[in-house]
C-alpha cells in the first residue's frame, strides 16, 4: 500500500484517504492557447516506468493539495512537498541520486 506524508497537517497517510491529481510541474495553457496546444496539455503526459512526480489532495484529511516523488516500479516514496513549490526541493532530488548510484 502506497503510504504519503501529508506536509501541511504531517500525517502519514494510506492512499485510501488520498486523491491523485495527475503529474505534477505542468506548465498550464492559458485561454488564449490554440487547440494543439490544449491538446498537448490535456492528453501528451509523461507516464514513466521509474521516478516520477505526482500531484495528491489529502482528501479525508486537511483536504490540501501536495506534490509527492516517488518510483513507479517500486512504489519507493522519496519526498512530498508543498503544492505550490516550482520544482523539486533539493533534498528530494539527492535521494533520488543516491537511490539511482
Amino acid at each position: 500500500m502506497l503510504i504519503l506524508h501529508c506536509p501541511y497537517c504531517g500525517r502519514d497517510v494510506d492512499e485510501t484517504d488520498l486523491h491523485p491529481g495527475g503529474e505534477a510541474h505542468l506548465k498550464r495553457v492559458g485561454p488564449d492557447a490554440d487547440a494543439e496546444a490544449f491538446e498537448q496539455y490535456l492528453f501528451m503526459r509523461e507516464n514513466p516506468k521509474g521516478v516520477h512526480f505526482e500531484r495528491w489532495r489529502h482528501a479525508y484529511g486537511c483536504g490540501k493539495w501536495f506534490l509527492a516523488a516517488r518510483n513507479t516500479a517500486t512504489l519507493q516514496v522519496y519526498g512530498t512537498y508543498s503544492a505550490q513549490t516550482t520544482e523539486p526541493p533539493h533534498d528530494i532530488m539527492n535521494a533520488i541520486k543516491e537511490a539511482q548510484a
